[in-house]
Parts: structure tokens; sequence; C-alpha cells
């Protein structure tokens, strides 16, 4: 009985809230959200000793994977006897019954994956997580709402310029995106963000979002080291994906100034020069003077 009361309310909200053809409104799934705490008052205060859902990730808007934890040593006395089930809205219908996960092994330990075959964008999700046959726990998402790609990959960089100084040069990092990603058929567009900071530092500094998968880096200090990581995430989204492996750059060495006795001055010549210059001058002085008592 429970079940048809939460239906028949997914049903009158989703009616209200007219869906724009597939797409889900937050709306609707917070509503979906509360009626399922409605059903199962206990969800609201989730006790720390039951198994609760600790995340739900989609790397490339084709899969999906959630995951929990376990439990096990908050009392539970059979780890075995949890259940992922689902439901999800297609077309202007709820689903009539709660289907249990596809998948507990490929995403690991306490996960449920969700493959191409069972993923759906623009359609609102309510998963809900039973333990001996009781709800521990629920969430409500879409596929898009969890992307968080994977990292981008193959990092590398190259020098650009040195300033005429010889302080400070400028470098073009360069990476892959994630491979499971298909950016090149547009199915999702990925931003990355850069962070850098010289190796003993703790503070990433971070660069403007970018959709191309290189980005110029300036005023790098010649006597410094260098860490550069990467890190994306789905257009128009807030939630990034874990950082790429750190790059290590570390810049050509180069002497500002000459040394000291690249600078010495060549007085030898200049005593040289002198002595020449001077006899010259001499010589037209005595010259001249010469010519003007002939005269």
């Amino acid at each position: 009985m429970d079940l048809w009361q939460l239906l028949l309310t997914l049903a009158v909200a989703g009616s209200s809230d007219a869906f724009s053809g597939s797409q889900a409104t937050p709306a609707i799934l917070v509503r979906a959200s509360q009626s399922l705490q409605r059903v199962h008052p206990g969800l609201e205060t989730n006790s720390s000793g039951k198994p609760k859902f600790t995340k739900c990730r989609s790397p490339e808007l084709e899969t999906f994977s959630c995951h929990w934890t376990d439990g096990v040593h908050h009392g539970l006395q059979s780890p075995g006897s949890i259940q992922l089930f689902y439901i999800r809205r297609s077309t202007q219908e709820w689903t009539q019954e709660w289907k249990e996960c596809p998948d507990y092994v490929s995403a690991g330990e306490n996960s449920c994956y969700f493959n191409s075959s069972y993923t759906s964008i623009w359609i609102p999700y309510c998963i809900k997580l039973t333990s001996n046959g009781d709800t521990v726990d629920q969430k409500c998402f879409s596929v898009e709402e969890i992307v968080q790609p994977d990292p981008p990959i193959g990092l590398n960089w190259t020098l650009l310029n040195i300033s005429l100084t010889g302080i400070h040069a400028d470098i073009q990092v360069r990476w892959e995106p994630p491979p499971n990603a298909d950016v090149q058929k547009g199915w999702i567009v990925l931003e990355y963000e850069l962070q850098y900071k010289e190796v003993n530092e703790t503070q990433w500094k971070m660069m403007d979002p970018v959709l191309s998968t290189s980005v110029p880096v300036y005023s790098l200090r010649l006597d410094k080291e260098y860490e550069v990581r990467v890190r994306s995430r789905q257009r128009n989204s807030e939630k990034y994906g874990e950082f790429s492996e750190v790059l290590f750059v570390t810049l050509p060495q180069m002497r500002p100034f000459a040394c000291e006795e690249d600078f010495r001055f060549p007085w030898f010549l200049f005593i040289i020069f002198g002595i020449f210059g001077l006899t010259v001058t001499l010589f037209l002085f005595i010259f001249s003077k010469q010519q003007r008592k002939e005269n």
C-alpha cells in the first residue's frame, strides 16, 4: 500500500511540474525524495550505524555507479543482505516497481554499477538501500547531475620563450581528455582547470577553466621547479572529477648576467690604443707647428 501511495504522489508531482520533453527539474527530484521519506519516516534521520550512500557518479554520461558504507562494524549481522533497488521515470510515468541493482561487482565492493543499457540521461532516478529488508537510505538524482569525469591523461609541456633578463620563462601545457569521455562526437563537453605551484609550496594557483586541451603558463621562474595538475568537469557543471597525475616542470638554468670575468675590461687594449692615440695627436700637433713656422 505504501508503494502505491508513493507512486501516486510522484505522478501528481510530475504533472504539476510539467516536465519539458524528458528533462527532469530539481523540484520533482526533491519532491520525490520527500515522498520517499514520508513513506519511510526512518530515512529522515539515518542512523550512523546503518549502511548509507556515500556517492553516485557518472564518469562519461553513459554509465554510473553508486557506493555505500556497509555498516559491518556497527552491529549488522549479515552484510550480504544489503541490497540496492531503483526506479526511474520513463516518459511521463514512473516504473511501477522497484528493480534490484543490475551489477554488484563491476564498480567494486559495496557498490552498484549501471551500464549503458540501464543509464538514461534527463530521466530522474530514485534509489534505496535496504538491509535485511528494511530501507536504510535513499536518494534521487538524474545522471547529468552526478557527472564527474575521470582524470585527463598524457600531460606534457614545451618551452615557449625565456625573458630577456633570463629570469622568467613561459611554457605551454598540453593533455588528453579522459579516455572514456566521448568528446570527439560531442556526447559530452568538458572544460578543464589547470593548477600549478612551486614544488615546496602548499598553495596551488588556479587558472580559469578552458575548453581546449592546452593552456600557456606565464612568468615561471627559471630557478624554481613546478608541479602542474589538471582536472575536468562537464560544461556548466560545478562538480570536478579527480586530478590528473602531477607533471613536474624543471626549466633550463640560465644566468641572468654573465660572470664578473666575462665583463673584465680590456685594459691592455685600452692602454695600447691610448698610447697610439696620444702619439698620433702629438705628431699632428708638431706637424701643424712646423707648417706655421715655414709660412
